[in-house]
């Protein structure tokens, strides 16, 4: 009987994944149609498939790699299904069902529960409805602050309507790490937010919208207990908000260091605007994909560190993607804590357990083994150099949608294989994440096996 209840148990989390899985292809399948339409488009003329779909994947995937530009290819109802598909992908479909039955008061399901715990990475299937709660109200509230504080900007430009609106939808990619802008018919088509490199008002904004949306809705909510409750924070949030600011601060001196007198990027800057260009570099690969500088015009040395700092991603939990800022830092701590001899990996007087160790070993190699496939792929097929491959793969993977210029030259085969790997960023490593931590879960009651030695380096 209990092997029965196990076998049960592990077919019922296979579905609940696959649910997530395919939730994810019919929000995407529904964009694409939608976007195909002549309503969608700006001229009012069909859309190729091709275009459309691309375009659903990268919305809903919430990467932000196009192959039309945002702004001038599509209508006004092309671009509300676009932000619609980013703000379901960035807090989850089923984050926004149980929201939706709590408003109107039906009883959340065990299985929705399981749902939202699974897109979460948690644990604990506890007190889901009003983490479900607090994400909403606080998703609300700050994409309504940001796009308030972007309209003081953006309403001198545009106008009144077209400034709310324009400030709206960057709150919601912004903060969605989306990274989708209405900017080519102002600056210019894919020009992303470079026009803006010099105000401070649009690029903190955006930055702390990005960085906001990317620290975690589990961070979110330990620091609303911190705050209201007086609760101590979780070992994985300061955990969080530390390897964050290592990258932040790390990743803006790096691009300051490497860019200050590139002419093409940061080079005709004044003092001010290379130092908010360089923080801005740095936030939005993790994993925004607006840019404020030229991509293509970077040193090499700054393409090798974008992409580092894309594979590496946000928080789990979060809007953002890659292998998440917990999982790399477990993983260098405890070779760090091996390297020194220590049996133990000890963090904030607790201890890093072996499972975890396992998990993150395993998102980072499969992760890399998909951007490396890809970019070997992507190079072959387009005739494209082997690093601007590797951005765009990297960019793809991690879901972040900054690019070189190479997205809209790609041949076909390379433009499904880039949403192959946005729907395997998205999904996948969440899938695989959830599947290796209920595996270990459920053989640590197995049957033990005697070691074997193994040399090791």
């Amino acid at each position: 009987m209990k092997i029965k209840d196990k076998l049960k148990a592990r077919n019922s989390k296979r579905r609940t994944t696959g649910i997530i899985a395919i939730g994810f292809l019919l929000i995407i399948l529904i964009g694409t149609l939608l976007l195909m339409l002549p309503i969608s488009s700006a001229d009012r003329t069909f859309t190729h498939p091709l275009d459309a779909s691309f375009t659903a994947v990268s919305a809903t995937c919430v990467t932000g790699l196009i192959t039309v530009d945002t702004a001038t290819h599509w209508s006004m109802f092309g671009q509300i299904v676009i932000i619609t598909m980013i703000q379901i992908g960035g807090l989850g479909f089923m984050s926004l069902a149980v929201l939706l039955s709590l408003i109107i008061k039906r009883a959340v399901t065990p299985r929705e529960r399981m749902l939202v715990a699974m897109s979460y990475n948690l644990d604990s299937y506890d007190n889901i409805s009003g983490l479900i709660k607090r994400i909403g109200i606080g998703t609300i509230c700050i994409e309504a602050a940001g796009a308030l504080i972007l309209s003081t900007r953006f309403i001198p430009i545009f106008g009144v309507g077209d400034g709310i609106y324009k400030s709206i939808f960057h709150a919601i990619s912004a903060f969605c790490n989306a990274g989708f802008d209405l900017m080519g018919s102002y600056s210019g088509q894919f020009s992303s937010v470079t026009a803006f490199v010099n105000d401070p008002v649009v690029n903190i904004t955006i930055m702390l919208l990005i960085s906001i949306g990317g620290i975690g809705f589990i961070v979110w909510n330990d620091i609303a207990n911190a705050i209201t409750r007086r609760k101590r924070l979780s070992v994985y949030s300061k955990f969080v908000l530390l390897v964050s600011a290592i990258l932040t601060f790390g990743g803006a001196l790096l691009f300051a260091l490497f860019e200050w007198n590139n002419p093409e990027t940061l080079g005709s800057l004044p003092f001010g605007s290379k130092i908010l260009a360089s923080f801005f570099q740095s936030v939005t690969l993790r994993t925004a994909g607006f840019n404020s500088i030229s991509q293509a015009g970077m040193t090499q040395n700054s393409q090798l560190l974008s992409i580092l700092l894309m594979f590496i991603g946000g928080a789990s939990g979060s809007t953002a993607g890659g292998v998440k800022v917990a999982t790399v830092g477990v993983l260098i701590y405890t070779v760090w804590c091996a390297a020194l001899g220590k049996k133990e990996t000890v963090l904030f007087r607790r201890k890093i357990s072996n499972d975890s160790f396992i998990r993150a070993v395993t998102v980072v190699v499969v992760q890399l083994a998909i951007v490396l496939i890809g970019t070997v792929a992507v190079s072959t097929l387009s005739d494209s150099g082997i690093l601007a491959a590797a951005y765009e793969v990297a960019s793809a993977s991690a879901t972040v949608g900054i690019t070189l210029g190479i997205t809209t030259t790609l041949d076909v085969a390379s433009k499904l294989i880039l949403m192959t790997i946005m729907y395997l960023g998205r999904v996948g490593i969440l899938t695989v994440t959830y599947a290796v931590m209920v595996n270990l879960r459920e053989s640590s009651s197995a049957i033990s096996y005697p070691e074997a030695n193994m040399l090791i380096g």
